[in-house]
């Protein structure tokens, strides 16, 4: 059963995403481009998530939920190296190609060689990112 309510809930958010031009790489930048172009899209399609699942956290409280022992709780907001390098390559990737990683996948179903592009290169950083962790403990480096 969690199977198949992830694959609904995931292919909702895949659909909400192509809905709302997410998938569209000139949308996204066009969101970066305040001295230019800009084009507010994207801040009405994070309004339109964020509240509504603020609300729903707000309700979960003394709930339980259907499929699970209980809900999630996030952890303690922690400003450290693993934060600050995968915030500066998240958005150097967002503001290079137009897209993050939902949209990214839910782009591989329509075609493109973009979206190929980057989720390629998006699992290639995911596989060498321990490997750079390491190099980083080992020399000692901290943020």
């Amino acid at each position: 059963m969690r199977i198949l309510v992830s694959f609904t809930v995931g292919s909702l958010f895949g659909l909400g995403l192509l809905i709302s031009g997410m998938t569209d790489t000139t949308k996204v930048q066009g969101w970066l481009d305040v001295f230019g172009n800009w084009d507010p899209t994207l801040a009405f399609v994070m309004g339109g998530a964020i509240v509504p699942m603020a609300v729903a956290w707000r309700l979960t409280v003394g709930r339980k939920p259907v499929l699970a022992a209980s809900f999630p709780t996030p952890p303690e907001p922690k400003l450290g190296r693993n934060l600050v390098l995968g915030s500066t390559f998240f958005g150097m990737g967002w503001g290079l190609s137009g897209l993050c990683p939902g949209p990214a996948i839910a782009s591989l179903g329509f075609g493109g060689a973009g979206g190929f592009v980057f989720v390629a290169a998006m699992l290639a950083g995911m596989a060498i990112t321990p490997f750079l962790r390491a190099r980083l403990d080992h020399r000692g480096v901290t943020v």
